[in-house]
């Protein structure tokens, strides 16, 4: 599966318009210069929560190993939740001033980051000295944090969907695992049969608040062929008969089927904790979903496998793909900016430390084996060494991902105003799933209207 080859606008994304204020999840420094006794101190978000016992073990020994390392650096960790970064608070926390010195946000936000005047233009930083792979991490994944040329953030993970489904729901509907939906009918049919075994089960989940529903309409839309944007990013797209097959299929299921169950404004962590309770069969994803159900909901890793996304009448004609990385804030010292680069490079960008450290984190309960992050071009060292690291530390069962690796789908950037066009898609998403009487024309002429005056209003 090829690393996604993003274009510069699928970074761009919402500006900020919350008024909110946040207590300040950073510490301010001892000067200007984030020195304290000779030390350079920096602060950084994303640490685990406490209830990720393991992850926030490693993290923790990483920061001392680090240090350790590297005696003239302070890294002074903050938790901003388990999402790291979910949507509204993160927008909250740039409106507030309340950013870390670095601090974690997705390629959509680059806009908005760029808008609070909180980002700062690290070109001149980031090379081999600060992060020794860096010739090795994808061009594209660097240009989706630029802009005019500059450099504002060091991608850290990036992603591409698929259909995620659990194989004990499968062997129970009687169908093979092996064999997983190709088509939206297909899953349709499955769905069905996956959702006769009762007991609260959906045959097929989907989000739709919390600006995740719109996130997925995006990929089941790009699976259809479509797209959401006009090609000069200044107009909605989505409003044709694609965009309506989406929804069509969706309420369906929900009400014609009944299979998708009755809880629905479903978001993140809600759908999540439910497919952890083997009570979800199918739904779309990241190989990092799989990941989460297990370390952070208490699933298992063996029940659940990966296949690509599906399409209408056939292969899926394209999937999202997107990523995350780690901003720096206005102000820093070049002190404080070097060691900040230093310490990504530690934790997500050196195969066999941090993220990567796959021999710690085997026998734990953390997967390893799965085709995520690809953050290395095809053929560099960094991606050979990470590859046989993973190859040979693997405590999953690598053939649940191998359907979806040997089939790869185009993959498409994020849209311009990702999460702002996400949000008022959670409209038209939720409506499909909550109302037996929605109209589907209606919910999408709404939500081109809302869409084309957020871009009207940012040209």
């Amino acid at each position: 599966m090829s690393v996604p080859q993003y274009r510069k606008t699928a970074a761009l994304a919402l500006v900020a318009g919350l008024g909110l204020s946040l207590a300040a999840c950073s510490t301010k420094s001892d000067d200007a210069t984030g020195s304290a006794g000779g030390k350079v101190t920096v602060t950084v978000d994303c640490q685990p929560v406490g209830s990720q016992k393991e992850l926030l073990k490693n993290w923790n020994d990483d920061v001392a190993e680090f240090q350790r390392q590297n005696p003239d650096i302070v890294i002074k960790s903050v938790s901003v939740g388990e999402q790291c970064n979910n949507p509204p608070d993160f927008t909250a926390r740039l409106a507030g001033g309340t950013v870390t010195d670095l601090f974690y946000g997705y390629m959509t936000d680059l806009q908005q980051v760029l808008d609070s005047g909180q980002a700062m233009d690290i070109s001149e930083y980031a090379d081999k000295d600060t992060i020794p792979t860096w010739d090795s991490v994808d061009p594209a994944l660097k240009e989706a944090f630029s802009h005019d040329g500059k450099l504002y953030a060091v991608p850290a993970k990036n992603y591409s969907m698929g259909l995620v489904y659990n194989k004990v729901l499968f062997q129970q509907a009687g169908l093979d695992v092996n064999n997983p939906p190709r088509t939206w009918p297909e899953v349709r049919a499955a769905a069905k049969k996956i959702s006769a075994l009762g007991n609260g089960i959906a045959g097929y989940s989907e989000y739709s608040a919390g600006n995740t529903g719109g996130w997925h309409f995006t990929s089941l839309l790009y699976s259809q062929g479509g797209r959401m944007l006009t090609e000069d990013g200044k107009k909605a797209d989505f409003n044709n008969a694609m965009g309506k097959q989406v929804l069509q299929n969706l309420k369906d299921m929900r009400y014609g089927d009944n299979s998708m169950g009755s809880r629905q404004l479903l978001q993140w962590g809600d759908l999540l904790t439910n497919a952890a309770a083997g009570k979800v069969g199918m739904f779309i994803g990241a190989p990092d979903a799989t990941q989460a159900i297990v370390s952070q909901f208490q699933g298992k890793f063996q029940d659940w496998a990966m296949a690509p996304l599906p399409g209408q009448d056939g292969p899926a004609k394209g999937t999202l793909g997107g990523g995350e990385g780690y901003f720096f804030k206005k102000g820093l010292s070049p002190e404080q900016v070097e060691a900040g680069l230093k310490w990504i490079a530690y934790q997500k960008l050196t195969p066999g430390k941090g993220q990567f450290d796959y021999v710690r984190a085997k026998p734990q309960n953390y997967p390893v084996g799965l085709p995520q992050p690809l953050l290395f071009s095809g053929g560099s060292d960094a991606q050979k060494q990470e590859l046989e690291l993973r190859k040979a530390n693997a405590n999953v069962d690598t053939a649940n991902f191998a359907l979806f690796e040997a089939t790869p789908v185009q993959i498409k950037g994020e849209p311009r105003n990702a999460q702002a066009i996400y949000a008022v898609l959670d409209a038209a998403m939720s409506g499909v799933l909550t109302n037996p009487n929605a109209n589907i024309d209606a919910l999408l002429k709404t939500a081109e209207d809302k869409v084309n005056q957020l871009l009207a209003a940012q040209s």
